[in-house]
């Protein structure tokens, strides 16, 4: 069971801004991940179930997701995950929230459709959907592909409307050089789609293991013209274990010119015995509790260490540093500590989290403890994932 689905239920506690940095923790690639879940269709029938428990009886408990439920089924070349997420109603009881259903199908060799249904309840406290994105992505020769993902939500007959569309195209134009370029569609005033926003995302491959990122945002005026919004540059170094990331975003101002508004550094490194170090360092002109000089500031750093022991038992630990806003100029203080280990067993995995949160005395204090229990035995090989660029 991938440890992710422990930090899935963090992601959900709405305390202020704890919720962005729990989010941005649990959002990443799987804190320890296993190999790819695709199978051929030659294999057996591969499935797993597992319950994340949140306790968390000091944050208005009635509005918190206290346990989500996720399994996974695979026969043939056809997926089914299934996750479903019950919360105490206000007479105490657990009731069912909200639950998602995503179906993926290998339909041959170049083309994987899959359909994502998400249900809530409706005024009668009915189960009801409220949500369908279907997608599909084609391999093409040569390396490309081409991903349509279109979304619809039931009107008030329950009849489904296209409400947005994405077309995702990546090709090579070059021995070291990769362009995707992603076109979003809204409804527009006469009931269909149109374009509103776009990107052009350029990767080139240089020497001594470095890559280089260019994407560029486009946003739709009212006459349909595009215009820049947003350029961002990224640097990958790498270096034996060792990797460097560097992300410059410039943005449109109200003048109608680009300016560098953010700055995030990120150094990853791999000591002798195998604990992996990570610190991500976010840089903006935008300084809680102050105006803008013009200058970029550091506004928070993450710090996230993982290491595994020889029985199996995973570990990671992750600090987070921001900006006080009553004290800008104090430097950056500790707001969210997150704790978490997997044990794998003979009948499973169970993986913990704890996270920590700065209150409103400045004191920090658990907000959330998640317990996962899945009865998927691992037995592939363990291996980290990459991790994104921030």
């Amino acid at each position: 069971m991938r440890f992710r689905q422990c930090c899935r239920a963090s992601s959900i506690v709405a305390f202020g801004c704890v919720l962005v940095v729990i989010g941005a923790y649990c959002a990443c690639p799987s804190v320890f991940a296993q190999t790819s879940d695709s199978r051929s269709a030659a294999e057996p029938t591969k499935s797993w179930t597992a319950t994340t428990d949140l306790k968390s009886d000091d944050l208005t408990p009635q509005h918190i997701p206290v346990r989500i439920i996720e399994s996974h089924s695979q026969n043939g070349n056809r997926t089914l995950d299934k996750r479903s997420v019950e919360i105490r109603g206000t007479d105490g009881r657990v009731e069912p929230y909200q639950d998602i259903e995503k179906e993926t199908l290998q339909v041959d060799a170049t083309m994987v459709r899959a359909t994502t249904r998400t249900f809530g309840k409706d005024a009668n406290g009915r189960k009801a959907l409220v949500q369908v994105t279907e997608e599909e992505k084609h391999t093409l020769p040569g390396e490309d592909s081409n991903v349509v993902r279109v979304t619809y939500n039931p009107d008030v007959n329950g009849r489904l409307q296209a409400v947005q569309r994405e077309v995702v195209e990546t090709k090579k134009i070059g021995r070291d050089m990769e362009e995707t370029n992603t076109t979003v569609m809204l409804p527009n005033v006469n009931g269909g789609l149109a374009p509103v926003f776009k990107t052009q995302e350029i990767r080139k491959r240089a020497a001594n293991d470095t890559v280089e990122t260019e994407k560029t945002t486009w946003l739709s005026d009212i006459n349909g013209n595009w215009q820049v919004n947003e350029v961002s540059h990224a640097t990958t170094r790498q270096k034996g274990t060792n990797r460097t990331t560097e992300e410059r975003v410039s943005r449109l101002d109200f003048e109608g010119k680009l300016g560098e508004v953010s700055r995030v550094v990120s150094q990853e490194s791999e000591s002798t015995s195998g604990e992996k170090r990570n610190v991500v360092e976010a840089y903006s002109i935008d300084v809680p509790g102050t105006t803008r000089d013009g200058r970029l500031h550091v506004v928070e750093r993450k710090t996230s260490t993982e290491s595994s022991s020889s029985t199996g038992e995973r570990a990671r630990e992750q600090k987070v540093e921001q900006t006080n806003p009553g004290d800008p100029h104090s430097g950056l203080r500790v707001t969210v500590l997150v704790d978490g280990r997997m044990v794998p067993g003979p009948s499973g995995e169970q993986s913990t989290v704890t996270i920590r949160a700065r209150d409103s005395n400045g004191k920090l204090g658990i907000v959330s403890v998640d317990t996962t229990k899945s009865d998927q035995i691992p037995t592939i090989r363990i291996q980290q994932a990459p991790a994104e660029r921030p």
